[in-house]
């Protein structure tokens, strides 16, 4: 009986530790949905037993290397089209759902020349004076709100005077990096990372009218790759409950 009490012990960490088993499919996400993600990994994971690891970058940049076999389950872009080019070629379930719509926002760090209340059209007048060194966007090749960011100021028709000052973040994320910079008079990012205290803290903003640039309408699928759990995520990030979370940050429901 000691014998088999002992046996029976030895077993209840193995037991325990199957118990415990957490699945963590990897995610491919834009980084304008950084700040939103991090707060709703707590509730996905409470929500569905699922705690999902994230890696963001340029929608262009991420859908590249899904096509290219990296082992993402899932994609979360900040454009249509980075979708539609996978779905197209074979590398996602379907064409997947939209679930959130994004905004393009002008942002100025404290101290700078630029008033963001002022819109675009502040620009002008600085460039003609001489006053702008740097202006912040995302590559307009691989990043959807870099996009966003050359269509409204070809629009403005400030798109080549602005040219020689441009710097480009290969993300949004990294755009708003450079646009805090030193010598930085602003930049084109994402509302969604004006919200984050790193950013609010350090300068404002204003919302760029949506008629100045085509829709950022965010549309996630599945991979080839994903597994249930990233189904059952997918069902999570089309919930009540991430519509909420992504409105806190900025992201309207679509």
């Amino acid at each position: 009986m000691h014998r088999r009490l002992l046996l029976a012990l030895a077993a209840l960490p193995c037991a325990t530790a199957r118990a415990s088993v957490v699945e963590r499919p990897l995610i491919a996400a834009a980084a304008s949905l950084q700040p939103a993600l991090e707060e709703a990994v707590a509730l996905i994971t409470a929500q569905t037993g699922i705690a999902p690891r994230f890696a963001y970058g340029a929608s262009g940049n991420l859908a590249r290397q899904i096509a290219q076999g990296a082992p993402f389950e899932m994609l979360l872009a900040a454009d249509e089209v980075s979708i539609a080019q996978l779905t197209e070629a074979g590398h996602t379930r379907d064409a997947g759902h939209v679930f959130a719509l994004g905004r393009l926002a002008l942002f100025a760090p404290r101290g700078s020349a630029l008033d963001p209340a002022a819109g675009l059209e502040a620009l002008r007048p600085l460039l003609a004076a001489g006053r702008v060194q740097r202006f912040a966007i995302a590559n307009p090749e691989i990043a959807p709100y870099g996009r966003a960011a050359e269509q409204a100021l070809r629009r403005l028709d400030l798109w080549e005077a602005l040219r020689p000052h441009l710097v480009f973040g290969t993300s949004i994320a990294q755009a708003a990096q450079f646009a805090t910079t030193e010598g930085a008079i602003g930049g084109l990012i994402a509302h969604s990372l004006t919200l984050s205290p790193a950013l609010t803290a350090r300068g404002s903003f204003s919302l760029v009218p949506e008629a100045l640039h085509e829709p950022l309408r965010h549309r996630l699928a599945l991979t080839k790759r994903g597994s249930e759990a990233a189904a059952r995520l997918q069902a999570w990030f089309l919930s009540p409950q991430a519509a909420a979370v992504f409105a806190r940050h900025g992201l309207q429901a679509p």
